[in-house]
């Protein structure tokens, strides 16, 4: 019979639920990734919808970051 030290335990615990956490965490990102592919919206789609607004704010960081102040 081999024992085991508390500490050494705890410590495989707490590595074994890191990875878990670490695995869920990607496979979350991952349905969130094709989920946003399935609805069709790309990032350029995305970003020329909030650099289009013309609320009176500066442009967002897109292609036109670099147009000249109006």
């Amino acid at each position: 019979m081999f024992l085991h030290h508390p500490d050494l335990l705890l410590a495989q615990f707490h590595d074994r639920e890191r990875e878990l956490i670490a695995e869920a965490d990607q496979q979350r990102l991952l349905a969130a990734a094709r989920r946003h592919r399935r609805q069709g919206v790309t990032d350029a789609d995305a970003n020329r919808a909030v650099a289009s607004r013309s609320d009176g704010r500066l442009a967002g960081c897109g292609p036109r970051a670099a147009a000249p102040a109006r």
